[in-house]
């Protein structure tokens, strides 16, 4: 399968000559090995049993390879983590190593954070700007500059269009797949993680089903706060013999951990007069399909308003994963601005904005992510609300809608996006 360019290539492009160690960390399929080999010269691949047990006869056969050397799975041996940060202590001239893995060591071993030597990258399954269904003509890294840039365009990507990718999957590996094959792909995907991933990684797993019905109930709550006890009594509604509460707790960290679990932090503003702000995550799965998938709603369902929610009465399943679409990739363009990505709500829930970009000088784009090709004064009440908040750290203010055209609000200058159309 020929690569597709990711986003984080342009950061690599940047970064990689000017840094000697880069870890690209992320969960399994989002194609961390397929980019990190574009760039390399020398590849170890720590799955394979013969290239580990090279490395664990001689440990300094990293530094002696052609660079970049791409370490992949390199979890697998975590030595090999402590020797790249020692030879970047040696030699800190850039492009010499890549690192890839799921996830962290097994808890118990113990190796240096590598703070100041390897830098860390978090790749997701593909953005819609990466899939290629349409070409993208707002950047969010223009709105985050400020200045209200022109924002224009048309695209003929409709709801049903979005429905067949939140069911296609980010994962570069099953999107390609039939839709058959696809389901049976993101159903081993879920299986994989229960039996073997959280196990690989020392966490005794010894009620599977129930864990896999947590992991139901948890995307059943995506783009929601709600309480993890709220998410608990639905994965065992009927059940006397629930899981004790630290055993979830375990779950949920070693989950996120892998990459799993993406779930959105309370954004808690500095130094401005925003108070009585919850500070409870907004929930997300890693790709918005495997919330799809074991909730067990197709195309024609979805369509149709089909899918139960924990956490919330109010919005619609569709709405819910739609949002969850809008979410991975805004936090993709927003990785490769350096802004981190976090959500907005009062704690008397009478305010609350999906998304809040903030760019590491302070600069704010809030989004609101709306099922709808319309919008209206009553949809961006929030937005202007932000505005009169905290003034000019608001660079613009969005709504992302399922609709055909890109434009500005005259009353208010909002920025109108359909999500096909924006971009990194």
């Amino acid at each position: 399968m020929p690569y597709t360019r990711r986003v984080i290539d342009s950061v690599l492009d940047d970064m990689l000559p000017h840094l000697a160690a880069i870890a690209l960390v992320g969960a399994k399929g989002v194609g961390k090995t397929a980019t990190g080999k574009q760039r390399a010269a020398s590849i170890l691949d720590l799955s394979v049993e013969r290239q580990r047990a090279t490395l664990v006869g001689d440990i300094d056969h990293i530094v002696h390879l052609p660079p970049p050397v791409l370490i992949d799975e390199w979890q697998l041996l975590p030595s090999v983590w402590d020797r790249v940060k020692n030879a970047v202590d040696d030699d800190r001239s850039g492009g010499q190593f890549l690192l890839a893995g799921s996830a962290g060591v097994t808890p118990g071993v113990r190796i240096h954070s590598g703070a100041g030597r390897i830098v860390r990258y978090t790749m997701r399954p593909l953005s819609l700007a990466e899939r290629g269904i349409s070409e993208p003509a707002v950047s969010l890294r223009e709105l985050l500059d400020g200045g209200k840039p022109d924002v224009f365009g048309q695209t003929s990507i409709r709801l049903t269009n979005y429905v067949d990718e939140i069911l296609a999957s980010g994962f570069p590996g099953i999107r390609e797949a039939s839709d058959r094959a696809r389901r049976s792909l993101l159903n081993a995907y879920i299986s994989q993680i229960v039996e073997h991933d959280l196990p690989e990684n020392g966490v005794d797993v010894r009620r599977p089903r129930a864990l896999t019905a947590w992991l139901r109930a948890y995307g059943a709550a995506t783009a929601t706060d709600a309480k993890y006890s709220t998410i608990l009594d639905a994965a065992t509604a009927g059940e006397d013999d629930k899981p004790a509460r630290a055993t979830v707790d375990s779950y949920r960290e070693h989950l996120t951990r892998l990459f799993v679990l993406d779930p959105i932090p309370a954004w808690i503003p500095t130094l401005n007069p925003l108070k009585r702000l919850t500070k409870t995550p907004k929930h997300h799965l890693v790709d918005p399909a495997l919330s799809a998938r074991m909730a067990g709603v197709g195309k024609d369902g979805l369509m149709m308003g089909e899918g139960e929610r924990v956490g919330t009465d109010t919005g619609t399943w569709v709405g819910a994963l739609f949002e969850s679409l809008a979410a991975q990739s805004v936090r993709v363009y927003a990785d490769a601005a350096e802004a981190e990505v976090g959500h907005l709500r009062t704690q008397d829930t009478t305010r609350e904005i999906d998304l809040i970009v903030e760019s590491d000088d302070r600069r704010i784009v809030a989004i609101e992510v709306k099922l709808a090709d319309t919008v209206g004064d009553h949809d961006v009440r929030h937005l202007n609300w932000l505005h009169q908040q905290i003034g000019d750290r608001l660079a613009d203010k969005i709504i992302i809608t399922t609709g055909p055209s890109a434009y500005r609000r005259t009353s208010d200058g909002v920025a109108v996006i359909p999500l096909a159309l924006l971009g990194p």
